[in-house]
C-alpha cells in the first residue's frame, strides 16, 4: 500500500523548508545576559512566593528591637549608645544569615530536577549559579535597607553620613556574595534542602555570635578574644562600623576584601567542579 503525495502537500513542505532556511540561527546568549536572566528568575520566585521575604523583614526587626531594649541598658548603659554600636553588627548578621538560602534554593532545584534542564541548555555553564547569586544580592539589598530604616527610626545617626553608609552596605554585599559560594557548594553536595539549612546554620551561628556584633571583645577571656579576632565576621563588622561612623582605616577594609578574594578563589572553582560532575 503506497501513500501518494498531493501537490498541495509538496508546496507546503517546500514553503516550510524555505521559511526555515531563510531565518538565521539566534545568537548564543553571552555570559552576562544568561546570568542576568537566571538572576531575574530568582527574583520572580520572590514575586510568586512573597513569604520568602519573611527573613528579610521580621528577622532584622526582631533582633534589633530585642537586643537594643532588652540588653542595651545592661551592656552599654543606655539604649541609644548601644544602638550606635549594635546596628552595624545587626546589618552584617542579617545579610550573612540570608546567604544560606542560596544553597537551600539550589538544592531544592536539584531535588526537583530543574537544574538538570539548566545544564542541558546552550548557555554559559556557570550562568545558573551566578544568576542565583545575583538574584540573592537583591534580597541582601532589601535586608540592608530594612535594617537602616529601622535604625534611623530608633535614633541611629551614622557620623560617616550617606557616603559611609552606602560604602558599608556595598562592603557587606561583596562579602555576602563571596560567602554564598560556600553554601552553593554545600547545596551541590548535600542530599536535601533541610540538610543544607541545618549545616549552614551550624556554621553561621558560632561565626556570628562569637564575634564583635553584640559585645566588645575586650571584655572576653584571652583565648576567646583571640578566636574572635581571627573571625572574618569580626573584621567585616569592624570595617562596617568604621565606615558608618567615619573611623575606618584602609587596613580594616583591606582585610575584608582579602577574605572575599580567598572565599571566591577557594569555593568558586570547587563549586564549578561539583557542578560539572553533578549526576
Amino acid at each position: 500500500m503506497t501513500t501518494e503525495t498531493t501537490p498541495t502537500q509538496t508546496v507546503r513542505e517546500e514553503t516550510l523548508r524555505s521559511a526555515l532556511a531563510a531565518g538565521g540561527r539566534p545568537k548564543r546568549p553571552g555570559a552576562l545576559s544568561a546570568s542576568l536572566t537566571f538572576g531575574w528568575r530568582a527574583l520572580l520566585k520572590i514575586k510568586h512566593v512573597p513569604e520568602q521575604l519573611f527573613d528579610v523583614t521580621a528577622f532584622p526587626i526582631m533582633f534589633t528591637l530585642m537586643f537594643t531594649y532588652l540588653f542595651g541598658g545592661a551592656i552599654a548603659g543606655s539604649t541609644s549608645e548601644y544602638l550606635r554600636f549594635l546596628l552595624p553588627g545587626i546589618l552584617v548578621q542579617t545579610v550573612v544569615f540570608i546567604t544560606i538560602y542560596t544553597g537551600f534554593t539550589l538544592n531544592t532545584d536539584i531535588s526537583r530536577g530543574v537544574f538538570d534542564r539548566f545544564r542541558s541548555l546552550p548557555v554559559w555553564r556557570p550562568a545558573p549559579l551566578v544568576g542565583a547569586l545575583l538574584g540573592d544580592a537583591a534580597r541582601y539589598t532589601m535586608a540592608s535597607a530594612m535594617v537602616l530604616v529601622l535604625g534611623l527610626i530608633l535614633g541611629f545617626r551614622p557620623e560617616g553620613g550617606p557616603p559611609g553608609v552606602l560604602l558599608a552596605v556595598l562592603l557587606v554585599l561583596v562579602f555576602s556574595f563571596s560567602l554564598s559560594w560556600i553554601w552553593t557548594a554545600l547545596g551541590l553536595v548535600l542530599r536535601t534542602p533541610n540538610s543544607v539549612m541545618g549545616v549552614s546554620m551550624m556554621v553561621l551561628f558560632p561565626l556570628t555570635f562569637a564575634s564583635n556584633i553584640f559585645v566588645d571583645p575586650q571584655t572576653m577571656p584571652g583565648w576567646l578574644k583571640a578566636a574572635v579576632g581571627a573571625n572574618p565576621i569580626t573584621h567585616l563588622v569592624t570595617a562596617v562600623r568604621g565606615l558608618m561612623h567615619g573611623t575606618v582605616t584602609a587596613g580594616q577594609v583591606g582585610w575584608v576584601l582579602l577574605s572575599c578574594a580567598a572565599l571566591v578563589a577557594i569555593f568558586a572553582p570547587l563549586t564549578m567542579h561539583l557542578y560539572r560532575n553533578q549526576s
